[in-house]
């Protein structure tokens, strides 16, 4: 690291992967600031890692825009520039038959998972680009479920599939301002979200079966990776998943 310490904003970074990632960038020697919608739990992670880190605590709604644009002023007041973002912040839709999905349940997913990442995505430029030195990194969780869907999650999916195209084309747009853009796509990391797998969850050919899960930990350790790269190098796409999850295969 260098003297001194990288600044990162972590959204959702108050339970599971979230809380995973934003525990190793600390633990690195980040300032991190911590954004999710309940203050509680961004607080319980910052007194997790502990009094000599650098934590600052932004209750977030990434679905609005006055929310975002809040978050990245307070950082940018407290630390003076942004060299990371992991847009991490999603929900799922309950998981009901595509027929009977109500249209708000389809527009809280979409507006939280896609367009809360736009918003963070479009604010982090505006920092990044005019920042000296310039430039920064943004990862995105994308999910297994941006390649492969479960059945009954036609919202989640949907915008984890648009999750893709928006890394893949802010990688482009960012090139100018030495902004890179990458993806992680996080297969049965246990979390609370997950724990349904360990006693079975439905397949594609209708059966319930029990599914391993890994360490979120090591989810975190993953994003500090990619963090670490110098902005030459990007990780556009990287898979983290339970090595024997039913996801490479048929059925």
């Amino acid at each position: 690291m260098n003297s001194i310490p990288k600044v990162a904003i972590v959204t959702g970074a108050g339970t599971g992967i979230g809380r995973a990632a934003a525990l190793a960038l600390l633990g690195a020697g980040y300032s991190v600031v911590l954004a999710g919608r309940r203050s509680a739990p961004l607080q319980a992670v910052a007194a997790d890692a502990g009094i000599a880190t650098e934590a600052l605590v932004v209750a977030t709604d990434v679905s609005d825009a006055a929310s975002v644009q809040a978050l990245f002023d307070a950082t940018v007041a407290r630390f003076g520039r942004l060299d990371l973002l992991f847009n991490n912040a999603g929900i799922s839709a309950p998981g009901v038959l595509l027929e009977d999905l109500a249209l708000e349940q389809w527009k809280q997913v979409v507006d939280i998972n896609l367009t809360g990442m736009f918003l963070c995505t479009q604010q982090a430029f505006r920092v990044m680009k005019a920042q000296s030195p310039r430039g920064g990194r943004i990862i995105n969780n994308g999910s297994i479920s941006a390649h492969a869907p479960r059945p009954n999650s036609v919202a989640y999916t949907a915008t984890k599939h648009a999750v893709q195209g928006l890394t893949k084309a802010a990688s482009l747009d960012g090139r100018k301002y030495d902004i890179a853009v990458g993806q992680i796509d996080i297969g049965n990391a246990a979390t609370d979200m997950t724990q349904p797998m360990s006693r079975g969850v439905p397949q594609a050919d209708g059966e319930i079966a029990i599914e391993p899960l890994m360490d979120v930990a090591i989810v975190g350790q993953s994003v500090l990776y990619m963090a670490s790269l110098p902005l030459e190098a990007n990780v556009l796409f990287h898979t983290v998943m339970a090595t024997k999850m039913p996801f490479v295969g048929r059925g």
